[in-house]
Parts: C-alpha cells; structure tokens; sequence
C-alpha cells in the first residue's frame, strides 16, 4: 500500500463537513483520501504543502478535445462561423491518429491547468478507428475522464441539419464492451447526442434508446446562439418523454422559463461554457438561472480553437458577465444590487458540481474521506497571487495556470514542482505533426 501526506497546506476541502483547514493535512492511501484534517500523522511519503492552496481538482464536463490541434484557428469565430470552419472543413479530414494526437495533447492540458476530470464530448466518429483512438488518447494523459462518444462529422449537411443519420449503435456497443464493461474505472462512458432540431425525431429517440439500454449518461447541447435558441430541444424532449435525470443540458443560453422548470423536474444537469458563450454568441451564461431552478451549473471549455483551455478562464468569465448583468438589472430599477454571485461558489461550481454533473460525485470534486484523491496544490507565494486573505478568491480570482503546482489523480502524482510528469516533448511532437497533416489535406481540398 503507497502512502502520500499533503503536509500543512490551504486545505478548502469543497466538503461542508470538512470545511477550510487553514493548516492541514491530507492523506492518501493508494488511490483515495482516507483523512483531512488539521494534522495527520503517518509513516508515508511527504509533500510539503505549505505555502500551497489545495484544492479537489477541477472538472471540465464538455471539452471537444479532439479539436487540440487546430487550436486557436479560429479565433475570432461565432458559433455560425464555428459549424463552418470546423466542422465542415477541419472535420472531415481528420484520422484517427489526429484523434489520438489531439486528445493525448488535450488530455495533459487539461492536468497541466488542474482539470482532473474531463468530459470528452468527441463528435469526430468519422470511422470505427477514430473512437479507439481517442479512448488511447486519454487512457495515455491518466486523466479521469467520461468518453463521450459522438456522431461522425464528415458533411455539415448530413449531421446537423435535419440529420436522418443515427449514431452507429453496433459501435457505441462495442466500444462499451471492449473500454467500459466496468463503470468503476478511471474512464467511463456516456453518449454524445445533437438532439431535435439538429435531427429528426426518429434519429433523437434511437439515439436516447440506445443511451438508455447501455446505461451510459446522456449529454447535449441546447438552447444556444441564433438556430438552437430556437428549436424549444427541452420541450420538443419532453413531448417526445425522453426527458430524465440522465442527461446534461449544455449552454443552455435560451431556454424559456416553462423549459427551466421542465429540465429542473426531470433532474438534470447543466454545463456552461463561459467564454465560449459569451464570445461566439451563444448568449448570457445563464448561472443565475440555473441556481434560481435548484440546479447546480458546472463549467467547460468547449473549444479551444477559440477560447482558452483552463477552468480558471471560465470561472471570471462567468463571474463577471453575471454579476454585470445582475447590475444592468438593478441599475434600471435604482436599487443597490442584490443576489451577486460569489467566489466560493464558482469554486464549487469548478469542482463539486461538475462532479455531480459527470455523475462521478460519489468519486471526486472534494477532497473528503473515500473519494478518489483527486488533488491540485496552488503555490500561494507567487506573486500574482500572495498575500492570501481569502484563499478561495485566491483560487478563482487570482491564481492562474502557471501557479497550478503538483496535481494528482487517483493517487498518482502526474505534475510535480509545476512540471508535468508525462512525456509532453512527445505529445507536443504529435499533435504538431497532426496540425500540420490537417492544414494540407484542407488546402488540398480547397484547391481540389
């Protein structure tokens, strides 16, 4: 049995019983925390955590990681230009070894900036090699990963309008077979669904059948930018019954208020993607909304072909649009503002509820006693971020991904000293070599 000591640190367990320990102590034996408290003794090896916040790592629950190599191509895109320069014209051409390159690459951003938990929403099945590939990928990074296994993206045409195509179900089957027999390893599996408006009705109810015989979550984007904001998905779902406590709901930028109500009900889950919505025209991040309906809203990068992929951009992204909006609000009413969000809650909703909404709660997204040790330590003496008098708002309104030090998950430490202890040369090898097969076969195209 391996031992680790997180030695007097910042603890913020993110677990109301546990609560802040100003100085103390986590332990972890093998690959959970078997105790936090203020000071632990134990033949085990050490961490010196002082001058160090630490934190349960974070959860991003809806990344397209397979797009890491095309990062930042299209910078200046809304989500309009989006379906178009990507998933009509970097897509198609993709391999599997793209697919595997990118979610290698991906996978170990996402360790390097303290995201412990990934859902990877891989809409890029253009053949039954991609999803292997992209499974490799993560498996390889040691992330704690949800694979979402999505439709292929070889025409815009084909998959997004009207869509008569369903996800290849013998596929999904397989790939639940061969990964994902068990659902208690560091990889699980959900499905990654367009949903009514993007496809046909027969299309939508196979699709969720198939979740649903495979008991695999179900994820989706709704209710975002110019087309989607109109398709009423919620209440096209709930007149087709498949609504449940199963499926999270993405973006969710323009929902009405009976479609709150109907997602509330049926109990699920809701992830933003801040930048990306604010940015690209999805709309207002709709935080408030949700906590008014008792949901609890979690956090996600989405793409970085446009948008920086760490939770700590999301999380002032999020914070500030809503508290401006909030402002507007009461502004024209000539009161003092009210019902501001606050730091503490966008670490929350950074951690605790992005588990809940991956439903890995029962696993990860505090650091409490028999949850996987999931665990990032933040250096506080750097300068950007000392001195410390609300560690919390230090975490979210003042560290960034350069003071992420030492992360661990399951137990194994995977950055150190602020250095990633896989092979990174490689990955950024790969996903370099991937980068530039893709920028010839699309200028092929293009003259073709």
């Amino acid at each position: 049995m391996s031992k680790i000591l997180i030695r007097g640190g910042h603890v913020l367990s993110v677990d109301p019983q546990i609560g802040d320990l100003p100085k103390g102590d986590v332990l972890i034996e093998d690959d959970k925390i078997v105790a936090v408290e203020p000071e632990i003794s134990a033949d085990a090896e050490v961490i010196e955590a002082d001058g160090f916040i630490v934190i349960p790592g974070f959860v991003d629950t809806h990344r397209h990681t397979w797009e890491t190599a095309i990062r930042n191509v299209a910078p200046n895109a809304t989500l309009d230009d989006y379906f178009v320069e990507i998933l009509d014209t970097f897509a198609p051409v993709y391999t599997a070894e793209d697919v595997y390159a990118s979610n290698l690459a991906g996978a170990l951003e996402c360790v390097n900036a303290g995201i412990t938990t990934l859902v990877d929403w891989s809409h890029i099945n253009n053949t039954p090699e991609h999803p292997d590939a992209a499974i490799r990928g993560l498996k390889e990074s040691g992330i704690r990963a949800q694979y979402a296994y999505g439709s292929a993206n070889t025409s815009l045409a084909d998959y997004w309008f009207d869509s008569k195509i369903v996800i290849p179900g013998d596929d999904v089957r397989r790939i639940r077979d061969t990964y994902f027999s068990s659902d208690d390893g560091l990889l699980t599996m959900a499905l990654a669904t367009r949903g009514p408006g993007f496809c046909t009705e027969s299309v939508v109810r196979a699709e969720w059948e198939l979740a649903r015989e495979l008991n695999i979550p179900i994820t989706v984007h709704v209710a975002m930018g110019r087309l989607a904001g109109r398709f009423s998905m919620i209440k096209q779902l709930s007149d087709y019954g498949l609504l449940g406590p199963d499926t999270t709901y993405i973006h969710c930028s323009y929902l009405s208020e009976e479609e709150w109500r109907l997602l509330a009900d049926s109990g699920g889950t809701v992830s933003l993607a801040p930048q990306v919505e604010l940015q690209m025209g999805h709309g207002w991040v709709p935080v408030n909304k949700a906590l008014e309906y008792g949901l609890r809203p979690s956090f996600s990068i989405d793409v970085v072909t446009t948008v920086p992929g760490d939770m700590f951009t999301q999380i002032r992204a999020a914070f500030a649009s809503e508290r401006a909006r909030v402002n507007e609000v009461f502004w024209e009413r000539n009161e003092p503002a009210e019902g501001h969000l606050t730091a503490r809650q966008m670490l929350e909703m950074a951690t605790i509820n992005g588990a809940h909404v991956a439903q890995l709660e029962s696993r990860t997204g505090s650091l409490t006693p028999g949850k996987q040790a999931d665990v990032v330590l933040i250096r506080a003496t750097d300068i950007n971020v000392a001195p410390i008098h609300d560690a919390a708002a230090a975490v979210t309104l003042c560290a960034d991904v350069s003071n992420v030090d030492t992360v661990l998950i399951g137990g194994k430490v995977h950055k150190r000293d602020g250095r990633l202890t896989g092979d990174v040369d490689r990955a950024r090898r790969l996903v370099n070599e991937a980068k530039d097969r893709l920028l010839a076969q699309v200028a092929a195209k293009k003259e073709g």
